[in-house]
């Protein structure tokens, strides 16, 4: 819209012809003062009773044209724009109602993964019995909502510090893979709550090791481990299924006793090592004890056995003896190269004097 004010005067007529063109007015009148009167009057009865403005007739008729012509576009255009105004209202309302739609609906909506499960929370009625399995699933919004638990298998490490039978301190850390009983997830829920394995797991376990960890001294739990942890297992699970867990595997990852006991161990295996060596030195003595005195009874016994032999059949035997010597020498000094025989009573070779 124009904001142009009719004034009198010959430029007054000109901006009201103005303002009727932004307007899109269908008449065309001339403003007071331009037709002699109070009230504004159509163009040719201005310019019929004003003499003055005979002159400008011909100017007047054709603004009249044009503002006749431009009014009715002007009118085309502005019921264009009218209707294009409307039609964006109605989209922009629409988006509106599906962004209304779609958020209800996606609080309507909830999705459960794989190995995991749901338990609904009614605010009129509380937690309700059944639990909903795995995909995508309706729920009233703000009325009910759902509690997601993971029903896999997870690890889990427990360190514990507790007694023997022989009063040693024993350091053990205990493996355990867990998962909840799917059909007692609302009383879990109910009664122990979402973080269930915080509040039962220490417990029991801590409980079931002491227990069993005293029925065995420091020896026994290095020995008979695999005895120990099929204890722990079977009393640990019978424990867990109370509170509606399921023990999928029980391990004695970590098993040391306290410093002072470890000292002593060691003490007591050099003790040992120690007392091993002597003996083997006192055995290694005694064998070869053994050894001289019957070495030295062999020898008198041969001894013996010549002087008998000696007796009966007189020399004959040590002569042997020397021969025997003799030609064992000839072979040795026969080998050698730096020996030389020379028969006996000859030096034709050497040229040497009789």
């Amino acid at each position: 819209m124009c904001s142009y004010r009719a004034e009198p005067g010959r430029e007054g007529w000109k901006l009201h012809i103005a303002n009727v063109l932004c307007s899109g007015n269908q008449g065309l009148q001339l403003p007071r003062g331009l037709a002699g009167s109070g009230q504004p009057q159509p163009i040719e009865s201005g310019f019929a009773q004003r003499p003055e403005h005979r002159g400008a007739r011909r100017e007047l008729y054709a603004a009249q044209q044009l503002v006749e012509t431009g009014g009715t576009l002007r009118r085309g255009w502005t019921g264009r724009c009218e209707m294009a105004a409307k039609v964006f209202e109605s989209l922009g309302k629409l988006g509106l109602g599906l962004a209304v739609a779609g958020g209800v609906v996606n609080s309507a909506l909830y999705n459960v993964d794989a190995g995991h499960r749901a338990v609904i929370f009614d605010r009129f009625r509380g937690v309700q019995d059944v639990v909903v399995g795995e995909g995508t699933h309706f729920l009233i919004p703000w009325v009910q909502k759902p509690i997601i638990f993971d029903c896999r298998s997870r690890p889990r490490n427990i360190p514990v510090i507790t007694g023997s039978k022989d009063l040693q301190n024993v350091n053990i850390t205990l493996r355990i893979l867990f998962r909840p009983v799917t059909a007692q997830l609302p009383r879990i829920f109910t009664s122990i709550g979402e973080d269930y394995d915080e509040r039962v797991l220490p417990s029991i376990t801590t409980e079931i090791l002491k227990s069993v960890v005293a029925r065995f001294d420091a020896g026994e739990l290095i020995t008979q481990r695999e005895l120990v942890s099929r204890q722990v297992s079977e009393d640990l699970t019978e424990r867990a299924a109370t509170f509606g867990l399921i023990l999928d595997d029980v391990s004695l990852t970590h098993l040391t006793f306290g410093k002072e006991f470890t000292e002593a161990v060691e003490m007591k295996q050099v003790a040992q090592q120690e007392a091993e060596r002597a003996r083997f030195i006192v055995e290694k003595a005694e064998q070869q004890k053994k050894a001289a005195v019957i070495s030295a009874e062999g020898d008198s016994k041969a001894a013996e056995l010549i002087a008998n032999s000696l007796a009966t059949a007189g020399d004959g035997l040590i002569e042997l003896r020397k021969l025997e010597a003799a030609e064992d020498i000839a072979y040795q000094l026969s080998r050698s190269r730096n020996i030389t025989y020379l028969p006996s009573g000859q030096s034709v070779l050497l040229q040497l004097p009789q």
